[in-house]
């Protein structure tokens, strides 16, 4: 039955209940029942031939009124096939029933099990949710449709055709996307692990190479310029998007990193999946590093927008992407923002896998954050008091062991948080100045990051009624002289004796001054790019950039001078040999010195002194031209 007919049937039902009958009469239908349902236009079952007689005669009334209601129905059909064939779009109402069945078929709570009775939690750990990748959609949770889209859909009808975005929704003051000259490719697949790369075309390469030169300029107007000529090229996008962050421009900066995320979509490979979990890019190779580093952005501006949830899925897709070595170090970052939204159980999820092979608790930031996490499950009364009560006494249980094993976190915590702790935790030395200089620069750094981030958390006054008791059993614990924190000190004095370079490139892309200011001198001694922030040392290189045509390193310092004056100066001259004889070196270099004093006489010839300003007139009338 076409849907139009379909949408009628109801009408037709309310004018003709008596025509309603069951379908399972519908086996003999009459020749008579048969024209009144080619008639009509409607399906009207029948029963047997006196039945179908009978029900043609109850017909004959009310089928004037039909005829009258059908007329503006037909008409109303027109209009609706004129639109289509129109090409305009649907109606704003039918774009929110579209959204609503959409959110409907992807919520996790209306799932239906498998046939081995598996439910949505049973989906991998990493799982993303395209609808959990747009921050409207958290956005309408928190104020509504009306008042995040606005006047949105009425000027959308007017809009060109874009291409649909997981990522990124493209706007319309965003330059003409062209094909830019990146692609993926699929390398091999492993263990049912597809492991993909970008790659980069020749004409990207030469782009690529301008970029560099315009980096080192030390310049922005060159890239400004670059990107006017190549708007979607990546790297010229982050390393603006960083110039405009650092000049409180924060909506272009996040546009920037928008379009380069709109970019990286349009090149992605047909088999890739941003939600499967099984999809692999390797940091080592330089292409890829711009797709974490725009992730990595993009979540940061969501976090501060207010979308912690939609900037989670994204933290979670980063980590997807190579979770065994983790290049910009988000497990750093995804305990704050599973707090934040408020997606405890994920939290509590991901320790409890990843804990035996990824030994999480040893990182200050899960060894307080999981605790944290039980603490406000045990809170939620909408759960059972089983399952409150075992959430209580794990939490009581972490953070007692997290207290022993960095005891440096609590008193910096306390000070963050405005709140005065009481004379015996201030005056202990486990929780004193000592335990914050003993530690070594690698757990002062990692320390430092959680509390600066994550202390905001912690001052709600139940979490700090909740944290007082265990700070007085550890101190008790201490003076007993427990097994358990002879053994933690025995840890921290072995362990963090120095960070990987991945916790380095977190701390530098997090911008947290608590952090910045512990990282070594190796570090900070060593210039860090926006577009590629302490590459990896085994990085796998795929092309290189020719060498420049000047090697001023190898001048002279009088040829510098000269060249600073004059840079179409050129000592050795335009062709330079490599393996010649002593005779074509001597011819060189006398050539060289002939143009060197060709151009001091050429400089010295257009040195011109001008006369100092004769004063004819000493008196002067104080008029001016």
């Amino acid at each position: 039955i076409p849907a139009e007919e379909s949408e009628d049937e109801p009408a037709a039902g309310e004018e003709r209940p008596d025509t309603r009958l069951s379908e399972q009469d519908t086996a003999g239908g009459s020749q008579e029942g048969s024209r009144d349902r080619s008639k009509e236009g409607a399906v009207t079952p029948s029963g047997t031939d006196g039945d179908g007689q009978r029900e043609g005669q109850e017909a004959e009334q009310p089928d004037r009124t039909l005829a009258t209601s059908n007329k503006p129905r037909k008409k109303k059909k027109k209009r609706k096939t004129k639109k289509n064939s129109a090409g305009e779009t649907v109606e704003d109402n039918d774009l929110e029933d579209i959204d609503s069945l959409l959110e409907r078929i992807e919520d996790p709570r209306l799932a239906p099990q498998s046939q081995g009775g598996v439910s949505a939690d049973s989906r991998p750990l990493l799982y993303v949710e395209h609808r959990n990748l747009n921050p409207e959609n958290e956005l309408k949770r928190y104020f509504g449709a009306r008042a995040v889209l606005g006047d949105q859909r009425p000027r959308q009808r007017q809009r060109q055709y874009v291409r649909s975005m997981w990522l990124t929704a493209p706007k319309n003051t965003w330059p003409r996307y062209s094909k830019t000259g990146i692609t993926m490719q699929l390398l091999d697949t492993r263990r049912g692990v597809q492991h993909f790369t970008f790659e980069h075309h020749r004409e990207y390469q030469q782009v690529q190479f301008k970029f560099l030169d315009a980096v080192e300029s030390m310049d922005p107007n060159n890239i400004v310029l670059l990107l006017q000529m190549n708007p979607y090229h990546v790297d010229s996008l982050l390393q603006l998007s960083d110039v405009c962050r650092m000049q409180e421009d924060q909506e272009m900066a996040r546009d920037l990193i928008e379009r380069a995320l709109y970019s990286l979509e349009c090149a992605f490979h047909p088999v890739f999946s941003l939600t499967s979990g099984t999809c692999r890019l390797d940091y080592r190779r330089p292409e890829n590093r711009a797709f974490f580093l725009a992730l990595f952005k993009h979540l940061m501006f969501l976090e501060k927008r207010g979308c912690p949830r939609t900037a989670l899925e994204f933290c979670k897709l980063i980590l997807s992407l190579d979770p065994e070595n983790d290049p910009l170090c988000v497990l750093l970052l995804i305990d704050f923002l599973s707090l934040r939204a408020r997606e405890y159980t994920f939290l509590t999820r991901l320790f409890q896998e990843w804990e035996s092979h990824r030994n999480l608790s040893q990182l200050p930031n899960f060894a307080f954050s999981v605790p944290l996490a039980y603490f406000f499950l045990s809170q939620q009364e909408e759960r059972p008091e089983l399952e409150r009560s075992q959430a209580r006494e794990r939490a009581a249980r972490l953070i007692q062991l997290a207290l022993v094993m960095f005891p440096s976190v609590l008193m910096p915590l306390l000070d963050h948080c405005s709140v005065q702790p009481d004379t015996r935790v201030a005056s202990h030395p486990f929780f004193g100045l000592n335990a914050q200089i003993s530690q070594s620069p690698a757990l002062n750094q990692l320390t430092s990051l959680y509390v600066g981030r994550t202390h905001a958390l912690w001052k709600d006054p139940a979490v700090m009624a909740w944290l007082e008791p265990h700070v007085h059993e550890v101190l008790r614990m201490v003076d007993a002289r427990d097994a358990l924190v002879q053994e933690a000190e025995h840890k921290r004095k072995i362990r963090y004796q120095s960070a990987p370079r991945n916790i380095y490139r977190h701390i530098i892309l997090s911008e947290m001054k608590e952090a910045t200011a512990a990282l070594p001198l190796e570090v900070t001694s060593q210039p860090v790019m926006g577009f590629d922030p302490l590459p990896p040392l085994d990085s796998i290189v795929s092309y290189t950039r020719p060498e420049r045509t000047s090697h001023p390193s190898n001048e002279s310092t009088l040829s510098l001078f000269f060249r600073s004056l004059l840079p179409n100066f050129n000592l050795q001259g335009d062709i330079r040999h490599d393996g010649d004889d002593e005779a074509g070196a001597a011819q060189d270099l006398n050539q060289g010195v002939n143009r060197l004093m060709a151009a001091m006489r050429d400089m010295l010839a257009n040195i011109q002194f001008q006369e100092p300003p004769r004063d004819d007139n000493p008196e002067g009338d104080g008029d001016w031209d």
